[in-house]
């Protein structure tokens, strides 16, 4: 009985991590949405930076800042340990120990890994690491990626994967794939409804700001211009500048809000 007892604790403490991360993730993208929204609607809004950065930053200056900081790259990293324990162990489901299914969860454990100890570190003090400017990480790495021998093609078909990762988090999230993940039948009609709601219009916000992004790194391989690649900032800026003008920005900032509170959904009835 006692190893069966450790291995429920080990397995109730990942899910409380994992759970922690939605909490985290959707806390970002819901500030992300709102910094997005006082760029398009303010004429400061050139002041602000609307990514992972500009969120931390936003926290940062608030009362209880540095806590909720910790916070946030403690739950991150509990996003991260869950993915982890996805690849070493698998999924759920009949075809959770398929290698494809465990190399994705290996990969989203090296992202949020990244994230949370970037949150962390900016939380102790590092300021340069949260809260750099994703435009900026964007350029250098596409420049750096342009000099190597074939590095045109590099980096478009990286921008190609993005795009295509994109599209694809977009189609799901209109086909509502994300249902058999969640514990509906605990779900009033009123919730299924609400997270059905948030989850496609988030979804879909999500996969086209990607794709955009994407579309970008393939326009800057093929000028070979590390300017044309564009971080999360610069291409929701960009959305500026098509002929809906601000007003698609809003759009997809509030697809965004939307992300975070569908992830905060995942948080509580996430199948885990």
């Amino acid at each position: 009985m006692r190893p069966r007892s450790r291995h429920l604790t080990s397995g109730e403490a990942v899910a409380a991590g994992a759970r922690a991360g939605f909490v985290a993730r959707g806390v970002i993208y819901v500030l992300i949405g709102v910094l997005a929204v006082r760029i398009a609607t303010a004429d400061s809004g050139g002041q602000q930076q609307a990514d992972r950065g500009g969120a931390l930053a936003e926290i940062a200056h608030k009362p209880l800042g540095g806590v909720l900081l910790w916070l946030l790259g403690t739950g991150l990293a509990g996003m991260a340990l869950w993915r982890l324990s996805q690849a070493a162990f698998g999924q759920g489901g009949p075809d959770g120990d398929k290698p494809g299914k465990r190399a994705t969860s290996a990969a989203r454990c090296v992202f949020y890994g990244f994230v949370s100890y970037s949150v962390l570190a900016y939380a102790a003090g590092d300021k340069g690491s949260g809260s750099g400017s994703t435009d900026r990480q964007t350029n250098d790495v596409t420049a750096k990626a342009l000099d190597w021998p074939g590095g045109q093609w590099i980096v478009a078909v990286a921008g190609v994967g993005v795009g295509c990762a994109g599209l694809w988090i977009a189609g799901r999230a209109v086909l509502r794939k994300f249902r058999k993940h969640l514990k509906t039948a605990e779900m009033s009609r009123w919730q299924r409804r609400a997270v059905d709601a948030v989850g496609v219009f988030g979804g879909t916000a999500r996969g086209v700001v990607l794709a955009t992004a994407g579309g970008f790194a393939v326009a800057a391989a093929v000028e070979h211009t590390p300017g044309k690649s564009k971080g999360m900032d610069d291409t929701l800026r960009s959305f500026v500048d098509t002929p809906a003008g601000p007003w698609l920005l809003v759009l997809v900032a509030a697809g965004l809000i939307a992300f975070g509170a569908f992830s905060w959904a995942n948080a509580r009835w996430r199948r885990l």
